[in-house]
């Protein structure tokens, strides 16, 4: 039986995402000092949307990154931005709302649906690129998550991963590891009013999940080839791509 904090049964996420949904952006971009729309940008940066084959973000909460590879591609390439939680697409479908108004004739062209990741409603091969921002430790069978979005890519697509990991350097990651699991889950905390502790759940997550080589070799397994690992602000948070192999001939 997991533990209370790393309980990650379906029930249990989806509630305690639904229950911070209202301050879930505020506590993002305060508590990483606003360094997540950095990362999000640079990940659009280092995988580019390539021709005008759909792209999908799954988890995709309130929709940053779905939006950012909006913007990248112009509004020109359809994105489907997936998430389990009703309460989560709720400000994602509210962010598009207020982009369209700015935009004028420039609609973004994202579709949110409510869909789990380890059931995705995609056809094989649908995609160009598969996305997820720190949400693929939040699935409850890790394997099945990255099992369908390597189902839902093309061959010679990739496979993008977001997510938080642990700084190695020896002062650095002490600093660091202070703050993420005592300062953050107490402000977090103090703000959301979370009953499930979201955010003591969140850095008991990301110390248990695996990250760099391990995960890394984990995408391998997964039949994902050319995979490369880019750490991001000391390692606070790496980016992992892999390619999906294009059948044999």
């Amino acid at each position: 039986m997991p533990t209370a904090l790393l309980d990650k049964r379906e029930e249990r996420i989806r509630r305690m995402f639904g229950n911070i949904a209202p301050s879930y952006d505020l506590l993002n971009h305060l508590l990483s000092l606003n360094i997540d729309r950095y990362w999000r940008w640079r990940t659009t940066r280092l995988v580019p949307p390539q021709g005008t084959a759909p792209i999908l973000d799954v988890c995709t909460g309130t929709g940053d990154l779905a939006l950012a590879y909006d913007r990248v591609v112009n509004h020109q390439v359809p994105i489907f931005a997936t998430d389990f939680c009703h309460e989560m697409l709720v400000p994602a479908r509210a962010k598009q709302e207020r982009a369209q108004r700015r935009g004028g004739n420039a609609l973004p062209n994202v579709h949110f649906l409510e869909a789990d990741t380890q059931h995705l409603p995609f056809p094989d091969n649908s995609f160009q690129i598969t996305t997820v921002a720190f949400g693929l430790r939040n699935v409850t069978n890790t394997d099945q998550g990255i099992r369908e979005m390597v189902r839902v890519t093309q061959p010679g697509g990739r496979v993008a991963i977001l997510e938080f990991s642990r700084p190695q350097h020896w002062l650095f990651g002490r600093l660091y590891r202070f703050y993420f699991t005592t300062v953050l889950p107490t402000l977090g905390q103090w703000i959301s009013r979370s009953k499930d502790s979201a955010y003591h759940y969140l850095p008991a997550s990301v110390m248990e999940f695996p990250d760099g080589e391990a995960l890394a070799d984990r995408l391998r397994q997964h039949g994902l080839t050319e995979v490369r690992w880019y750490p991001f602000t000391f390692g606070i948070a790496t980016l992992y791509v892999g390619v999906k192999k294009n059948p044999p001939l």
